[in-house]
């Protein structure tokens, strides 16, 4: 197994170079010696500061959100050059220098100034509003660096409507004046819920992650899934299905968990005997799907239980039903690929031993302890994730290969500050978005557009929102892609009569989703690179394991049961038993082969089946239990006589 992994490292000598290229957060200046100390200082006590402030702080709130987004465009500026590929050592242009001291001042002056600001009503001075349009500004320049210009596409879209055509007043300087007072200076615009979740809770938990990934959980994760799977019929794929699952869980990151996990599963893959593009597609597939995996889910999980109104535990556990779909979907199609090409598993002699991992159940901690505090309310999402750090320091003790040292402490803190950089940003910039629709009115408009052009028809509404998300998440950041379709899709969804939850899962579905999607499939591209495979192949094949994605969002919004909205224990047990059949019965039918080969028409019946039986209803249970099952004796037969052949 050493001599795979040393193999599967040495094939992917490029894996910062791919980083760099599908992941815009990769691309850091290059700071050494003093100026290194002096940055790092800052992403230390930026994360101390987060931390400090869920946990104590009794402030305003304008204080601390407004503190939070000077921090966040004084990182913005240190971390990221205004162009990609700009290397120089400890090179900072004066523009940028200047960008950085003017729009963290901007936010730092609303800090400063929070008190007397929000007293003094609608009455801003004209160089008030100069520094709001200075914030606004930066923030705008720091997220086109950091996400990139399909999100400021959206909101320059956003602000020129307000400008120019939403807003009411006659005098265009009055216009700019209400718009920046209410984007900048209220709640309703960049200090609006996202940017508040991102920095009370998303901040907390981003640190935690970058603690817990230094105890070696991702290491653990591969041999477990390796002790867990890598014997069977195509070993290394199901390895990748499992251990992605388990790290993007915990990432929150497609293009980074592909990155990393693949830089080991990719190469097992290929030598097991998968073909280049269906192996970079398992992994893109399955690095995605992390972000729906409970109990961390990625940042937007956050979110969606503060718009929601519910408890994070509720999310998660309305979560797990359609997340064991969509994995049983990638993992059943892996297992018919391998039996298809007769592919072997991992040699025994390479697996790791069980009871050798068993040794190391203790890295589980932090993350079990995490859970039963947050599902049992037993303290604040904030608070149970920072104590949780200081669990995953104390178990790292116990492991020899990986203990946290102070080194490693300081480590996890700057890892922590920068990477919560692009989500505050993305955020801030959403924030400025939902701000236009809502001082417009034009969320009332857009969804009375839509709801005319469906004409009632809830499937149109639907398909509609599908692809709004999927365009819109195609260069966009889950976070800010659920944020903005959460305040303009979503309320659509919930006029035509779907739950709340429902509707907003739909949306944080397809957002996540657009990251294997062609044409801008940024994940699997990544994976098509490690895999040395054609990209637009590697994402058509990642789309079709990740089938589930894409039918089960659509069923829990004609039927919540799915989420376990509404319905009871037997019932689930029932949804969850049926479920999984259908799924077998799609991706057998989509991958087209059971046994033997499927001609075409027992592919098309065992899709039919398939998702009649992922469709809660006893009727369409019955009828697609009977169709696969006939899928099923038939290609037995079918089997049967090669056999005999």
């Amino acid at each position: 197994m050493a001599n795979d992994i040393n193999m599967a490292v040495d094939e992917t000598q490029n894996v910062d170079a791919i980083m760099k290229k599908y992941d815009r957060e990769s691309n850091y200046r290059v700071w050494t010696g003093v100026p290194k100390i002096v940055v790092r200082c800052i992403m230390v006590a930026f994360s101390l500061w987060c931390i400090y402030v869920t946990l104590f702080a009794t402030f305003l709130e304008e204080i601390r959100l407004s503190s939070f987004m000077a921090l966040i465009i004084l990182m913005g500026f240190l971390t990221y050059p205004a162009k990609k590929g700009e290397s120089k050592e400890n090179y900072i242009p004066w523009y940028d220098i200047v960008g950085m001291v003017l729009g963290s001042g901007a936010f730092w002056y609303f800090t400063f100034n929070a008190n007397n600001i929000i007293q003094q009503g609608t009455r801003f001075e004209a160089y008030q509003i100069v520094i709001g349009v200075i914030g606004i500004i930066a923030l705008i320049e720091v997220t086109r660096r950091c996400v990139g210009i399909p999100i400021l596409c959206v909101a320059l879209f956003f602000i020129a409507y307000a400008l120019l055509f939403g807003l009411t007043n006659p005098s265009f300087f009055g216009r700019i004046r209400y718009f920046v007072r209410n984007v900048f200076y209220t709640k309703e615009g960049i200090l609006s819920t996202p940017v508040n979740v991102c920095s009370k809770f998303i901040a907390v938990f981003i640190i935690f992650g970058a603690f817990l990934e230094r105890t070696g959980i991702s290491e653990f994760f591969i041999q477990l899934a390796n002790c867990a799977a890598g014997k069977y019929s195509g070993g290394p794929a199901k390895v990748a299905v499992i251990s992605s699952a388990l790290c993007g869980m915990v990432s929150g990151s497609s293009v980074g968990n592909t990155v990393t996990t693949g830089s080991v599963t990719i190469p097992m893959m290929k030598k097991t005997g998968y073909k280049p593009e269906f192996a970079g597609a398992v992994e893109a597939a399955s690095s995605t799907g992390g972000q729906i995996m409970p109990p961390i889910m990625g940042a937007a999980a956050f979110l969606m239980a503060d718009f929601v109104g519910v408890p994070y535990s509720n999310i998660i556990f309305r979560a797990i039903l359609p997340a064991i779909l969509y994995f049983a979907g990638i993992f059943i199609t892996v297992h018919l690929e391998a039996k298809r090409l007769g592919l072997s598993g991992i040699p025994k002699e390479l697996l790791p031993k069980f009871f050798d991992l068993l040794k190391k159940i203790y890295l589980l901690l932090p993350l079990i302890m995490l859970v039963i505090w947050v599902s049992g309310n037993y303290m604040t999402m904030q608070k149970a994730a920072s104590i949780s750090i200081l669990i995953a320091i104390a178990v790292s003790l116990l492991n020899k290969d990986n203990r946290i040292t102070p080194s490693k402490v300081i480590e996890a803190l700057e890892q922590g500050g920068k990477s919560t950089i692009t989500v505050a940003a993305a955020c801030g910039v959403a924030g400025i978005i939902s701000g236009s629709i809502t001082m417009t009115g034009l969320a009332n408009e857009l969804i009375n557009g839509i709801v005319s052009v469906a004409n009632n028809h809830l499937i149109i509404a639907l398909f509609l929102t599908m692809l709004c998300c999927i365009v819109l998440g195609m260069g966009v950041p889950t976070t800010a892609n659920y944020c903005i379709m959460a305040a303009t899709c979503a309320p659509i969804l919930i006029r035509m009569g779907v739950p709340a939850l429902a509707a907003h899962f739909f949306v944080f579905y397809f957002g996540i989703v657009a990251d294997i999607t062609p044409p801008v499939a940024l994940a699997a591209y990544a994976g098509s690179a490690i895999a040395k495979s054609n990209p637009m192949k590697t994402a058509f094949n990642a789309s079709r394991l990740a089938i589930a994605v894409f039918i089960v969002p659509y069923i829990f919004c004609f039927s919540p049961a799915l989420l376990m909205i509404d319905t009871n224990a037997i019932e689930v047990v029932r949804i969850a038993i049926t479920s999984l059949i259908g799924i077998f019965g799609v991706a057998a039918g989509l991958e087209g082969y059971l046994k033997a080969e499927m001609n075409p028409a027992i592919r098309i019946v065992a899709v039919v089946g398939g998702l009649m039986l992922i469709m809660p209803s006893l009727i369409t249970d019955i009828a697609g239990i009977a169709l696969v099952a006939v899928c099923v004796m038939f290609q037995m037969l079918i089997s049967k006589k090669h056999a005999e052949v």
